[in-house]
C-alpha cells in the first residue's frame, strides 16, 4: 500500500512541498520543494484506501474523523498544495468526475419542498455558530474589499453599498430581496435608500432574526421578511436583488428563475444578481460539499447562466467579476472561526468543528488557487434604464457614504470576542 500511495500521489503532486507519513510509519515527500512545506499523516490503512479511491469525498471525511492528520501547517496550507496542482484531479479520479457530471441534474432537483429542506440543512444551524465568524451584520456572502487593509466589517458594508449603487433606488421604490439571509442587505436598502423592501427566505432561523432586527431598528414598516419561495412571491417590483442565493437554484431551474424575475420586474426595473461562479465551463459540485455543506447546491459557469437570461428576455447592462474578494472573505471567516473554535466544539462537537474548518479552508482555496470567482450582473427589461457609463456607481457610493455617516452603526464584532 505504501508503494501505491507513493506512486499515485507522486504523479499527481508536482508543485509545492508536502510530506506524507503512512499508516505503517513510512515517509515520502512530493512536489518540487517550493512554497510553505506541510506534512500530513494517514492514521489508518482504511483512510489511505478510501482517499485513493475517491479523494474528493474521502479526504474531507478523513480529516473530519481524525484519520488524516495535519502535522505541519494547517489544513488550509495542505489544501493550497493539493488544489494548486496543474491537474485539478488525479487521473484516477477523472472517471468519477465524468460520472458525477452525468448525474448532476438529478442531484439538483430543487422543487419547493426539497429547496426548503436543503436550506434548513445549512442555514437553520444554531445561530451562535454564524456569530463566531461573520461580521456584525451577519453577511454570509462575498465581501467587497475596496482596499487591501479593509476590515471584514468595512468590506461587507462596501458590498452592500456597491450593490445599492448599481440598483439606483429612489425613495419608496419596491425592492425584492431573493434569499434575504439575516436581513442585512434589505435593512440597508430600506434605511439608506428609502426603499420599501420585501425579503424572502426559506430559513426559519433567518426569518425570525431578520424581522426582529427590522423591529429593533424601527424599520418594520419599510422592510418585511417572508418565508416564501421566489417562485411564489407576487409582484411587481421596481428593483430585485439576489445575493448568494443563485447557487442554490440548480441548473435545471435557471430558466425558471430568470423568467420569474422578468415577470416580477417592472418595465423600468433593475435587477442585481450576485453569485459565485466558475471561470471555466460547466462542472459538478464537490461530493463532500454536496453531502455535508450545501445539498442541492451548484456553482454555475457563466456559459450556463447567459442562455437562461436571454430566453427570459432580460438585458445584461453591466457585469463585474470579483476575483480574489471571496478568497479574502473566507480567510477572514476562517481566522475568526479558528480564534473561537472551542466554542464551535461546545455548540456541536469536535467532528463538526473539523468539518467547518475543512469547509472554510477548501472554499478559500477554490478561489485563491483554482477557478472560482464572483459575478455581479445588472439586468433590465429594456434599454435606457441605467446610465450609459459606469461613472454613476462611484457617485452613488459617495452619496450613500454620506448617509451612512449619519446613521447608527452596529457594534463591531472582532475575532475572539
Amino acid at each position: 500500500m505504501d508503494r501505491l500511495l507513493r506512486y499515485f500521489l507522486g504523479r499527481f503532486i508536482r508543485r509545492g512541498s508536502i510530506t506524507f507519513t503512512t499508516a505503517s510509519g513510512a515517509q515520502f515527500s512530493c512536489g518540487d520543494g517550493t512554497g510553505v512545506p506541510v506534512a500530513v499523516q494517514f492514521m489508518s490503512r482504511a483512510a489511505e484506501i478510501r482517499i485513493l479511491i475517491d479523494p474528493e469525498l474521502y479526504l474531507g471525511e478523513a480529516f473530519m474523523d481524525g484519520t488524516f492528520v495535519v502535522e505541519q501547517g494547517t489544513i488550509a496550507d495542505v489544501l493550497a498544495v493539493l488544489m494548486g496542482q496543474a491537474a485539478m484531479l488525479p487521473n484516477f479520479a477523472r472517471l468519477q468526475a465524468w460520472l458525477r457530471f452525468l448525474g448532476r441534474r438529478a442531484q439538483q432537483i430543487n422543487v419547493r419542498g426539497r429547496s426548503r429542506s436543503n436550506v434548513a440543512r445549512h442555514y437553520d444551524l444554531d445561530g451562535r455558530l454564524y456569530s463566531l465568524f461573520l461580521d456584525a451584520d451577519k453577511q454570509y456572502s462575498c465581501a467587497y474589499f475596496e482596499t487591501p487593509d479593509a476590515t471584514l466589517d468595512d468590506a461587507q458594508l462596501a458590498k452592500k453599498r456597491h450593490l445599492a449603487a448599481k440598483l439606483l433606488i429612489t425613495p419608496g421604490q419596491r425592492v425584492l430581496d431573493i434569499g434575504s439571509g439575516w436581513g442585512g442587505l434589505g435593512l440597508y436598502l430600506a434605511e439608506m435608500s428609502g426603499a420599501d423592501v420585501t425579503g424572502v427566505t426559506l430559513s426559519t432561523e433567518q426569518l425570525q432574526i431578520s424581522n426582529a432586527r427590522a423591529a429593533e431598528r424601527n424599520l418594520a414598516k419599510s422592510a418585511r421578511f417572508l418565508m416564501q419561495d421566489y417562485r411564489d412571491i407576487p409582484g411587481p417590483f421596481d428593483r430585485i436583488v439576489s445575493v448568494g442565493m443563485f447557487e442554490h437554484v440548480g441548473v435545471a431551474y435557471y430558466e425558471t428563475f430568470f423568467k420569474r424575475c422578468a415577470e416580477l420586474l417592472s418595465d423600468d426595473g433593475v435587477m442585481m444578481l450576485h453569485s459565485i461562479g466558475r471561470s471555466t465551463g460547466p462542472d459538478v459540485t464537490s461530493p463532500w460539499i454536496r453531502k455535508y455543506i450545501f445539498p442541492g447546491g451548484y456553482i454555475p459557469a457563466l456559459s450556463e447562466v447567459m442562455p437562461a437570461i436571454e430566453k427570459a428576455g432580460l438585458l445584461i447592462c453591466d457585469m463585474e467579476i470579483l476575483r480574489l474578494h471571496y478568497a479574502e472573505t473566507l480567510k477572514a471567516w476562517r481566522d475568526r472561526f479558528m480564534a473561537r473554535r472551542e466554542e464551535a466544539v461546545r455548540l456541536y462537537d469536535e467532528t463538526f468543528a473539523r468539518m467547518w474548518e475543512f469547509y472554510l479552508a477548501a472554499s478559500e482555496m477554490s478561489f485563491r488557487v483554482q477557478n472560482m470567482m464572483n459575478f455581479q450582473l445588472q439586468l433590465t427589461k429594456r434599454q435606457g434604464v441605467v446610465p450609459m457609463t459606469r461613472d454613476y456607481i462611484g457617485r452613488e457610493e459617495g452619496r450613500l457614504r454620506l448617509r451612512e455617516a449619519g446613521a447608527a452603526k452596529p457594534r463591531l464584532q472582532l475575532a475572539g470576542e
